[in-house]
């Protein structure tokens, strides 16, 4: 009897391919493939377990995000022992930024792995980043917080963390201007209208005042990546006061 318990549960065809890819990708023996099959899986395949809750990447995401998180803050707690809060803050935000979880996802194929019903060119950029969190809550489900923080620090912070060159990147131009305007008590505002033009897409426009005079635009599909736009114009037209 012993026997046939030790025997292993059959898998597919199919699943014995994913298996041997994600073992590759993560670099150790994953337990339960459940986990890092919902990882890749999309909302537009509509897929519900038994008691009718949706199966999706979108729980994994958030709770990927949340140990990437305490990982990197115990990793530069730990590094950077001199740093007050603030520092340590903006430097986890650089690390796990939006633009730098999308390079990561980009840089391991995670596209790849995905099941969906939309055209995966038709999919916008930060679903890199999004798989990219995902399967990070897929390792801690499956083999909790030590193989996880491995795994962050074999992907992430080995290859891609230089502490002393995140010291000077910019990650928020709009915040950078914000803090400029605090210090030296300048106004910034930024006007922002809808502008479709003669496109189908949406695109929202923005115009940023300095104390009331205008000194950069942006045009966007987004209200926040024209905010970005204009502040990064922004924050180059003004770059000799700012770092002054």
């Amino acid at each position: 009897m012993k026997f046939f318990k030790n025997i292993k549960k059959s898998r597919s065809k199919s699943d014995e391919i994913f298996y041997a890819q994600i073992k590759k990708l993560l670099g150790f023996v994953p337990k339960k493939l459940d986990h890092y099959k919902r990882a890749f899986t999309h909302t537009s395949l509509q897929l519900k377990d038994k008691n009718g809750r949706p199966i999706n990447f979108e729980r994994l995401e958030y709770l990927g995000d949340s140990m990437l998180g305490s990982i990197i803050a115990a990793y530069l707690y730990t590094e950077v022992p001199e740093a007050n809060e603030g520092y340590l803050t903006q430097m986890r935000s650089k690390i796990v930024s939006r633009k730098h979880l999308n390079e990561l996802g980009k840089d391991l194929g995670l596209l790849t792995f995905l099941e969906t019903k939309i055209s995966k060119t038709k999919i916008g950029s930060n679903i890199h980043g999004n798989l990219f969190e995902a399967l990070v809550g897929a390792i801690y489900l499956d083999r909790g917080y030590a193989y996880c923080e491995k795994f962050i620090n074999k992907k992430v912070i080995v290859p891609y963390v230089d502490i002393q060159k995140l010291e000077g990147k910019i990650t928020s131009y709009k915040g950078v201007l914000i803090e400029w305007s605090q210090k030296r008590k300048r106004k910034i505002n930024f006007e922002v209208y809808e502008d479709s033009g003669n496109q189908s897409v949406k695109h929202f426009s923005v115009k940023l005042f300095v104390d009331g005079k205008i000194v950069s635009k942006g045009r966007a599909t987004s209200k926040k990546r024209a905010e970005e736009m204009a502040a990064k114009r922004a924050y180059f037209a003004l770059q000799s006061d700012i770092t002054s």
